[in-house]
């Protein structure tokens, strides 16, 4: 009996990695735009963080959808608009932070318990969404500096971290387009270690003559290179480009 079982559970699991796999393939075929929940969360439960989310509006993510317009129409996507962001009711619960320099066991349980938590943590918005975000923001008094953000193509999800200021607001949405193409297959294109972007596929002009200081940072690079050495983050999404790499692994250049 428990033979027969076991063997119902790992072909619901097989059926599942199937479905899922059929429905990741079919996102990058891009028929069709994908929406985006977008889930606020007091990371750090101050006063002044939770007066912030009271002020978030659908309008204040409006510009996310706008730059995807925008950088799709240089790849021909033939999508007015692929992304559509809708922003939901703030969720209480954290979602659970990834091992710091983990296994991959312990990150393959990682990556379940959020699946879970976002299976569970997923107030209804109008339109069911292909993708969900957990927006994670924090008081920079009392954060200078934020833990690394980080999103699942498995399940679509993401938990991104970033400050509750409106003085932020715009780096924020560099974040968040960011979190939300890695769940989209888009690979990171820097160093990790120097969070320098890396050449080519990192530099938004890299047949630029001279190559610095750039212009534009690459979304999935993450900094404008001014130097060999030095690199700033963008200001805002009208300082990034997306790259023919991150459009190649999103679907949108084949």
């Amino acid at each position: 009996m428990w033979r027969h079982l076991r063997i119902i559970i790992l072909l619901l699991i097989l059926a599942t990695v199937v479905q899922q796999t059929w429905l990741d393939k079919a996102d990058l075929a891009w028929k069709r735009n994908l929406y985006v929940a977008i889930y606020p969360v007091n990371a750090d439960g101050s006063e002044k963080v939770s007066a912030y989310l009271r002020t978030l509006t659908r309008e204040d993510f409006e510009p996310v959808a706008e730059y995807f317009a925008e950088e799709s129409a240089q790849y021909k996507l033939g999508l007015r608009r692929p992304i559509e962001l809708q922003l939901g009711a703030q969720v209480e619960d954290i979602p659970p932070e990834p091992p710091a320099n983990g296994s991959v066991l312990s990150t393959i349980i990682w990556s379940l318990k959020f699946r879970a938590f976002a299976w569970s943590n997923s107030p209804k918005v109008n339109v069911k969404p292909d993708i969900r975000l957990y927006l994670l923001y924090h008081d920079p008094v009392t954060h200078s500096k934020l833990s690394h953000s980080t999103a699942l193509n498995k399940g679509r999800i993401g938990r991104v971290n970033l400050f509750g200021d409106h003085a932020y607001a715009k780096q924020n949405l560099v974040i968040t387009a960011h979190e939300l193409l890695h769940t989209l297959n888009a690979t990171d294109k820097y160093d990790l270690s120097t969070t320098l972007p890396a050449y080519p596929d990192g530099f938004a002009e890299p047949n630029k003559s001279p190559l610095y200081p750039q212009d534009f940072a690459e979304l999935m690079g993450g900094r404008v290179p001014k130097s060999e050495t030095e690199a700033e983050i963008p200001k805002s999404l009208k300082h990034t480009l997306v790259g023919e790499k991150t459009a190649r692994e999103i679907g949108w250049l084949k």
